[in-house]
């Protein structure tokens, strides 16, 4: 989110609405004549529109059945009128506005997790690797229904985020409806300071060459994390880029990000009404990897940032794409002060890929779509070779013979002991690990057929 100055705008409205009242009978008339159709309105249409909302106000303050302050109602009224136009832009009063200088500024006890408005819900975008909605069971996909007793239908982004951060070690309980359950989940959760790891880099267990590669968010430090795991693994035949459940984060790594993979051309560019918000991000040659395959992985719970470097690095056909179609968050918001104590948080523009295709509310669709599942390995029905199969059948008779059987001793090795150690293996992706994580084990797949299909490519 970029922050930008903006002059105080309540005079404007004030001489706006006073020029209504001295020529409101104009105001009223109507224009016959007028059929052309149009989004921007003309001053006629302002000048009744503001005598629309003032008539309404005055009502409200002598008719009402409480006494009412006019200051309340219009911000009331202007937290509506910004709802309605997106579900990132907002008005924050004083309280809201003082409440964002302390989140940007100094540490604050939260969940790490990640939400966003979709179809009109309060939806879980990812929960981050670590954090307390991770370790809680919270999921990319999950609906919000209540923040303790508070209902979040009608709820802001903003407003959600408010209730969820508060001191750490205190709790919250997060009513959540989640695909294929029958009843609303309870999930209470502690919340912690959130620091988080961005970047982790493991080898692939079996498949020399490949490196893993889990982008968690893109906070400040990403390009470099990335840059210094290349580095240590420097004999690297293909990537794997792991951005699921990656809520996004700062523009310029995931611009970084992808230029260390492209030399040329508009990696993202944003466009809105003023001109000023037109941007290109190019790519630069220094340092520029062309050469090593890639394979990106990415869900629902792929978001923002995450989105601009997978479809980016997709249009360059710099990559193949993993996984299942991404949340669909690329807009841009600035906020834009309005005196000393309050401030408006407005969506300016919207991000587009190289191709000219937008993000926003249609996401990534991936070049392979792979659904998350536990991989299944059957049994191979012919068990025994040819050179095995005589010895083993004597066997079977001399023990049906002899009238005995032998019981099964299961060893310490034999066990599920190594399930645990696979998942805590900060260096490794085993074998274990593939085989609950189809999307992964695809990706590795890919990977290996992509670094064969290199091979003497100069």
């Amino acid at each position: 989110m970029i922050k930008k100055s903006k002059k105080v705008i309540v005079a404007g409205l004030i001489s706006t609405v006073t020029a209504a009242y001295l020529f409101g009978s104009f105001a009223q008339a109507k224009d016959a004549n007028t059929t052309k159709v149009h989004t921007e309105s003309s001053p006629k249409e302002k000048l009744e529109a503001y005598i629309k909302f003032t008539q309404i106000l005055n009502v409200i303050e002598k008719e009402y059945v409480d006494d009412v302050n006019t200051t309340d109602l219009v911000d009331k009224a202007l937290k509506g009128l910004m709802t309605n136009l997106d579900a990132h832009s907002t008005f924050m009063d004083k309280k809201s506005y003082k409440d964002l200088s302390v989140q940007t500024k100094g540490e604050f006890g939260g969940l790490g997790i990640s939400v966003g408005m979709k179809d009109g819900v309060l939806t879980v975008i990812a929960p981050l690797d670590g954090t307390p909605a991770f370790r809680a069971g919270i999921k990319a996909g999950d609906i919000i229904l209540k923040i303790d007793d508070k209902a979040t239908l009608g709820m802001t982004i903003d407003d959600s985020v408010k209730i969820m951060r508060g001191k750490p070690k205190t709790d919250i309980v997060l009513t959540i409806i989640r695909k294929n359950e029958p009843k609303p989940l309870e999930i209470k959760i502690t919340r912690d300071i959130i620091k988080i790891q961005s970047v982790y880099a493991k080898k692939i267990e079996n498949y020399d060459g490949s490196l893993y590669l889990h982008v968690t968010s893109f906070d400040q430090k990403v390009v470099e994390g990335v840059k210094e795991a290349l580095k240590e693994h420097n004999n690297t035949k293909g990537i794997i880029l792991d951005l699921r459940n990656n809520p996004g984060g700062l523009l310029d790594q995931a611009i970084g990000l992808v230029d260390m993979f492209v030399d040329k051309g508009v990696i993202v560019s944003q466009k809105g009404k003023s001109k000023l918000e037109n941007t290109e991000y190019k790519a630069t040659k220094a340092d520029t990897d062309l050469k090593t395959p890639i394979v990106v992985l990415v869900n629902g719970g792929s978001a923002s940032a995450s989105e601009i470097v997978s479809g980016a690095l997709q249009d360059f056909n710099r990559s193949i794409v993993v996984g299942e179609k991404t949340f669909g968050k690329g807009s841009v918001q600035i906020v834009m002060p309005i005196g000393k104590e309050e401030a408006l948080k407005l969506t300016v523009a919207r991000y587009y890929l190289p191709s000219g295709r937008t993000i926003q509310a249609e996401g990534v669709t991936p070049d392979i779509t792979v659904h998350f599942a536990k991989v299944e390995y059957l049994d191979d029905p012919i068990m025994l070779k040819e050179k095995d199969l005589k010895k083993h059948l004597q066997s079977e008779l001399d023990k049906i013979d002899a009238n005995k059987t032998k019981p099964v001793k299961l060893e310490m090795s034999d066990t599920n002991s190594t399930e645990d150690n696979a998942t805590v293996n900060k260096t490794l992706i085993t074998e274990e690990v593939l085989g609950k994580d189809n999307q992964l084990k695809s990706a590795v797949d890919i990977l290996k057929a992509l670094i064969i299909t290199n091979k003497g490519k100069k």
